[in-house]
């Protein structure tokens, strides 16, 4: 995997591609990332001419004095002349099949694993529908936020722009209450990316722990707790996201993918060595535990961090849409994946599907069994830096460490920065060590905002003025469902995941307290 792309495949924020040189990269990078690198963006700056906000001569009174011109009302010539696509300079530019690959391998990770647990909430007829529908509705909402995308970057005439500063364009060019909002835009979708990349880091440090607590105690007949297993590998953790450059963890993730391709193979042939049926298998569950498949399933299908770096990267960067588009390709192939895995594995195993198909594998009686756990262990532990590394990038370049240009001990304060992280995502693994509330959490809490409604929102500002009452009131009305839609899983999905690491909290406290 090119080290461009790996520095992106994790990163919510869409870092620009590479310059031609660092002296044109750093000054293009300040221009177009918006406030990934330069708070105090201005929505103005990027704006043409033709575009840019203007004195109203005639305002009336009460009126704010400035509004975005309508794009009907003026030349359009030099808006629709630029291409953002021919103006972007990739370094090592991607073909439509090495970024299919890289969107593929992205989604093979802990959220695939949990699938059978999905499944065992939902039932086989329910998770299979449902899989179907949030499937083709994060497709939608990809869809909808790269046309907004494309758009924003013609009217400003820049070749990209990433999450964050789409999320602040689109706001100021919306109604005016949505202006008032568009300077805090990126701080509410850096919240979000943040949360849900402590809380991926959350996931991987729970994961780990448990696979090799099975390979210990089956194995080696060594009884150790997850917590334990957690407390061995903090330092090594803490010691891989001290390395600063991507390109270092390289070699380690090249491995990692040989690694798990491998791993789900072996996981197949436990699958499908025996025929799955269907006795003491429900094809609905309880309407309770809905909210928990609802978020484990967008934590295992949303890719709405890799998106946009792989569009960025694309030789072709038109191929990506479309209706045999990369995307579209790209996502039929992880629907079925994912459903494969969720179905065979439910039926598998049943309601005995553990957050992780891994622990199901029968590692007591065969060491094949324990190498799948130790594999994927290692591989989810090297991702581990690449995860971390996207909430350090938020926090170090866009609060902290711009308020420290001038501190002699700014390195120090960095390297006690990726320390704290790592112990913040240590502590809440530790405190409540479940795997399947963690994901659900995290799924529902930030990839309903983040995938679903704030990729709509963004396009009914995008396109509030340019399109006639007619068109606006289909695409509000369109546009609401899914933010309704989104807010509804974000709100009943955390609560019933919180509710469940509350329960496991107490239940584990009184457990303590009786021996």
């Amino acid at each position: 995997m090119p080290k461009n792309i790996l520095a992106e495949m994790g990163s919510q924020v869409g870092l620009t591609p590479a310059r031609q040189n660092k002296k044109e990269a750093e000054e293009w990078a300040r221009r177009q990332s918006g406030p990934m690198v330069n708070p105090s963006f201005e929505p103005d700056d990027f704006l043409p001419q033709s575009l840019s906000p203007v004195k109203d001569e005639k305002k009336k009174p009460g009126d704010k004095g400035i509004f975005l011109v309508n794009m009907k009302e003026k030349n359009l010539q030099e808006v629709e002349e630029y291409e953002p696509y021919d103006n972007r300079v990739v370094e090592h530019p991607t073909t439509n099949t090495e970024t299919l690959l890289h969107l593929l391998k992205g989604s093979l990770g802990t959220g695939i694993l949990a699938m059978p647990h999905a499944f065992a909430k939902s039932g086989y007829v329910v998770g299979t529908i449902g899989t179907l529908v949030i499937g083709v509705l994060c497709t939608y909402c990809i869809h909808v936020l790269l046309d907004s995308c494309y758009v924003l970057c013609k009217r400003r005439k820049v070749p990209s722009m990433s999450y964050t500063a789409v999320a602040e364009a689109a706001l100021s060019e919306g109604p005016d209450w949505c202006k008032a909002c568009a300077p805090y835009a990126a701080n509410v979708v850096n919240v979000f990316l943040l949360i849900y990349q402590i809380g991926t880091c959350c996931v991987y440090v729970v994961f780990v722990s448990e696979n090799i607590k099975y390979i210990l105690n089956n194995q080696f007949d060594l009884k150790v707790t997850a917590v334990e297993v957690m407390l061995y590998i903090l330092l090594p953790l803490v010691l891989m996201n001290w390395v600063r450059d991507l390109k270092y963890l390289a070699p380690f993730s090249a491995i990692a993918n040989a690694v798990t391709i491998v791993s789900f193979g072996i996981i197949l042939y436990y699958l499908f060595r025996e025929a799955p049926v269907l006795e003491d298998k429900y094809p609905a569950g309880k309407i309770a535990d809905f909210p928990l498949f609802f978020g484990t399933v967008l934590f295992a299908l949303e890719a709405i961090g890799v998106i946009m770096p792989l569009e960025n990267e694309m030789k072709t960067p038109k191929d990506f849409v479309g209706n045999c588009g990369v995307l579209n390709r790209a996502m039929i192939s992880i629907i079925i994946l994912y459903i494969g895995m969720g179905l065979f594995g439910y039926l598998k195993y049943g309601n005995a599907a553990k957050g992780s198909i891994t622990l199901n594998l029968p590692s007591e009686t065969e060491t094949l069994a324990s190498v799948v756990q130790g594999l994927l262990a290692f591989a989810i532990f090297i991702t581990h830096g690449l995860a971390c590394y996207v909430a350090i990038d938020i926090l170090w370049n866009e609060y902290i460490g711009v308020r420290l240009l001038n501190s002699n001990h700014r390195l120090l304060w960095e390297y006690v920065l990726r320390t704290l992280i790592v112990l913040v995502t240590f502590g809440l693994a530790a405190a409540v060590p479940q795997l399947d509330l963690f994901i659900s959490l995290f799924g529902a809490l930030c990839l309903s905002a983040l995938g679903l409604a704030f990729p709509a929102f963004i396009q009914s500002c995008t396109y509030w003025y340019y399109v006639s009452d007619s068109e606006r009131i289909r695409m509000i009305i369109k546009n609401a469902v899914v933010v309704l839609f989104g807010a509804l899983g974000l709100v009943v999905g955390t609560w019933t995941s919180l509710d469940g690491i509350i329960v496991t909290f107490s239940s584990t406290n009184a457990t303590e307290a009786s021996k």
